[in-house]
Order: C-alpha cells, then sequence, then structure tokens
C-alpha cells in the first residue's frame, strides 16, 4: 500500500485553493473559459466538458425528441393492461415500436450495442388484476476499458387515465413519461458511435404507473448476477418547462437524491447515527457528480437537486435500485402542471385536460437530455467510484488518516490517482479538494470530528469519478 501522510494545515488549505482554480480537461479560452472558471469558484470539484463531450452534446437533436414524443402519443394508450398484439395501439406496438428504434440504432454501434426485450410474467397484484407479461426494453453499450462497471438509464414508457385501472381510453402519456423514453432513445443513437470506457444501459421500462414493476424486475436481475451498477438515473416527467401557473423555467431541472439509504441495515444506520452521515449516501454522491459535470453553459442547464428521494409521498423507476443498493436519483421537470398528467384527455369549462404533446417543450427535454448525456458519458470515461474508502480510528488523534482501494480498469477508465475532498458540516457541497496522488492511503491535519471527507479517483484524462464518503474502521 502506498502511503502519504505528514501533510501540514498551512499545505492542505494552498493546495485545497489551488485545486479550487485549476485544471479541469478540454478547458476552452475565451467567455466558456470564464465561466468554467466562475462554476469552479462556487463549486470546487467542477469538472469542465472536454472538447469530445461537447461534441457529443450537440449531436442531441430536440426534432428527432419531438418525433419520439408524438409517435408514442399516436399508439392511444399504452397503460401496462393494454392490448399486446395489437400492430397499432396499446402496449404491446410501443414495445414494438422502441425495439426497432434501439435495433436501428445499434447498427451504428460497430458490434458494441446489443438490444432485447426483458421480459417476465407478473402474477397478480396491487393494480394487476390477473397475470400480466411486462417487458422491458433494454439496449446495452459494452464499455471496453470496464465492462463489468454499469451506468443505467431509463424511462418508462407505460402510460395511464384518470382511472389506474382503466386500460381501455386514450392515455397519449407525453409527459409522463414519453419524454423520458425519448430521452432515453436519443441518449442510445448519440453515444452508439462513441467508444465508451465502462457499460451504459438504456432502459425503456414498462409497469411502472402500476408500482414499479418493471424496474423492479430489471434490478432484481442486476442484484442476482452481483452486477456492479455504480450509478442508475431515470427520467420522469421531464417533458415541460412550464407549471400549473403558467410560469416558465426552461433551464432548470430537479434530481431527487435520497440522504438515508433505502437499503440500510440496522448496523449500517447505527455507525450512520454515530458518524453523522445523512447528507452522504451513494445517491447524493451521485447527484453531487452531476452538478459537478452537467450543470455548465454545455448543458444551458441548472441542476437543482432535492435532497428527497423522490417527491413528496410520490415515487419512480429509482426505487427499485435504491432498495437493492444501488446509487439512483430521479430527474423531473422544475414544476409539474398537474392537468396534463394523470388525466383523461377532454375539455373542462373551455380548459384543455390530459398530457398530450402540446403541452410539452421539446427543446427542454433536449437539454435534460444533455444533462443525462454529460452525466453518463463522464462517469463512463472516468474510474469508477473508489472502493473500501476509509477513516482509521484505531488512535484518538486530531488528524485524520484515510485509506482505500486501488480502483480496476484499463486506459483511461484506471485511476492515475486520487483527490481528497471535504466541507464543513453545515455545507452540503464539497468545498475543499487536494491531489493526494496515486496513493491509497493519506493522512490530513484536520479533525474527522469537525469536518465531513471524502475520496474520489483521477483517470488518466483528467476525469474524476463520484466521490466516496469513508466509514470507520476501528
Amino acid at each position: 500500500m502506498s502511503e502519504q501522510t505528514g501533510t501540514s494545515r498551512r499545505t492542505v488549505l494552498a493546495a485545497a485553493a489551488a485545486a479550487g482554480t485549476a485544471g479541469a480537461v478540454g478547458l476552452e479560452a475565451g467567455p466558456a473559459a470564464a465561466r468554467a472558471e466562475r462554476s469552479r469558484a462556487a463549486h470546487p470539484t467542477a469538472q469542465a466538458p472536454p472538447r469530445e463531450l461537447r461534441a457529443l452534446l450537440r449531436e442531441i437533436d430536440h426534432r428527432r425528441v419531438e418525433a419520439t414524443v408524438r409517435r408514442l402519443a399516436a399508439f392511444g394508450t399504452r397503460h401496462t393492461l393494454s392490448a399486446q398484439d395489437d400492430p397499432v395501439r396499446g402496449i404491446g406496438a410501443a414495445r414494438d415500436w422502441i425495439l426497432a428504434e434501439l435495433r436501428r440504432h445499434a447498427r451504428a454501434s460497430g458490434g458494441r450495442m446489443s438490444v432485447e426485450l426483458q421480459s417476465y410474467v407478473q402474477e397478480p397484484g396491487p393494480r394487476v388484476p390477473q397475470p400480466t407479461r411486462i417487458t422491458n426494453v433494454v439496449a446495452t453499450l459494452r464499455g471496453s476499458a470496464a465492462p463489468d462497471r454499469i451506468y443505467v438509464v431509463s424511462g418508462h414508457y407505460d402510460s395511464r387515465a384518470s382511472d389506474v385501472m382503466d386500460a381501455t381510453s386514450d392515455a397519449p402519456g407525453a409527459d409522463d413519461d414519453a419524454s423520458g423514453v425519448a430521452v432515453v432513445l436519443e441518449l442510445a443513437r448519440v453515444m452508439a458511435t462513441r467508444r465508451l470506457g465502462a457499460t451504459v444501459v438504456f432502459a425503456a421500462v414498462a409497469g411502472e404507473e402500476q408500482g414499479l414493476y418493471g424496474a423492479a424486475h430489471m434490478a432484481e436481475q442486476y442484484k442476482r448476477r452481483k452486477a456492479d451498477v455504480q450509478g442508475m438515473f431515470t427520467n420522469d416527467i421531464v417533458g415541460s418547462s412550464t407549471a400549473d401557473d403558467g410560469t416558465r423555467d426552461p433551464r432548470t431541472v430537479r434530481l431527487f437524491a435520497e440522504g438515508v439509504p433505502s437499503s440500510e441495515t440496522p448496523e449500517e444506520a447505527a455507525v450512520r447515527r454515530s458518524v453523522g452521515g445523512e447528507n452522504d449516501s451513494p445517491a447524493r454522491q451521485l447527484a453531487r457528480f452531476v452538478r459537478d459535470v452537467a450543470d455548465n453553459d454545455a448543458t444551458g442547464m441548472r441542476v437543482r437537486v432535492v435532497h428527497r428521494r423522490d417527491r413528496y409521498l410520490r415515487g419512480g423507476d429509482h426505487i427499485p435500485f435504491l432498495e437493492r443498493a444501488y446509487p439512483a436519483a430521479r430527474f423531473t421537470e422544475p414544476a409539474e402542471d398537474y392537468a396534463h398528467q394523470h388525466q383523461d384527455v377532454r375539455v373542462v369549462d373551455g380548459k384543455q385536460y390530459g398530457d398530450l404533446p402540446e403541452f410539452c417543450d421539446f427543446p427542454y427535454i433536449a437539454r435534460v437530455a444533455r444533462v443525462n448525456a454529460a452525466a453518463l458519458w463522464s462517469l463512463a470515461q472516468a474510474p469508477g467510484t473508489p472502493r473500501g474508502a476509509k477513516i482509521r480510528t484505531a488512535a484518538l488523534t486530531n488528524d485524520t488518516e484515510l485509506v482505500w482501494e486501488r480502483g480496476p480498469g484499463s486506459g483511461l477508465a484506471e485511476p492515475a490517482g486520487y483527490e481528497v475532498v471535504w466541507r464543513e458540516t453545515t455545507d452540503t457541497e464539497w468545498t475543499e479538494v487536494i491531489d493526494v496522488g496515486d496513493v491509497t492511503r493519506h493522512t490530513v491535519e484536520l479533525s474527522k470530528d469537525n469536518v465531513f471527507f471524502g475520496v474520489r479517483a483521477v483517470g488518466r484524462s483528467g476525469l474524476r469519478s463520484p466521490v466516496a464518503f469513508p466509514t470507520p474502521e476501528r
């Protein structure tokens, strides 16, 4: 094990100040550089988008997004209990169209992307009165440097009317959630031509409105085979920038990230209470990473992280992944208009109800897709989140000794070094960062009683991983 110790407090603070203003990859000159500089001043862990990422983001096309939303809405209903063998109406027709689209995108991948139908029969349960086949449409873009490390992005292609059991009435589901599926398909299109370090999975899942069934099946399949899923995003209701009062916020997307992990064991809860880790779950680290790489001029978006698992008393397809201890978070538009989700298509007193394409903002959906693309590309091209991060506590001391394991990978996804980050306990974002080199141990002359610490890996390209929050090693 490599070791670096004895860093003076003055050196630590000087290095942190330097790290806050120096050295992300691909920095461009001119106004963009100034904006990136201001972003790093506000968030010292922020990463400027490299030219390759900027080129990818420019390929995302709001016209293609619009075509996808309108095509999915044209199936009439995509209710999970609707027809599966009708070629023009119902969830089966939508499933087959999504499958054909993903296969078309896969042909541009040079064999790196595979597409499958992931099906099972859901036995009767809440909102499913009879055995029902539920099918996820899944495209897997295999990584070249760290193929066993997986990141998942999803939207759900089922829809609903006012009555969640009404499988026959029109339920166009443009915002909820053709918008999320459009994000997934556009990401698959632009990323299929790229060679990524880690594996990215693009999924259109079913059964969400009936109880998150498709996502739960998918997450369970990963869990059973002990897959290394290091991040999952669901895009659900990302279609509109207009709230129910008519106000618009076209440059903000909400990202919901839980604090106390849904999968927490009693033993883990005891440690969390002892060290104060309520704001440092893997989901929160994933959300901070998204802000670092996607809240910038390249996406044109502000990522508003919300410290909740989901909206108040509500849920989405990231929850089954959280319940199986996979880091996951939910993207949703800034303020919902409830007249255009979970509503029968009708006109009442001159007001149009129903989840129709005419109420979507297609350039906004494309910008949400850019946020997702920036996060997924950066995750896949950087090293994985460090494992085994610990704070040594065998001896009482006012210094803090951190240890971690050297991560796997090859090429650009291989760690070239590590950074230690920290913040005051009252801060929500990392405020200090220092480069500690290619080591697996580092001592900081600051008390673990007073600040929160983290560790992240740095790749050979300069891209950084999400932060690992250390647990105590006795």
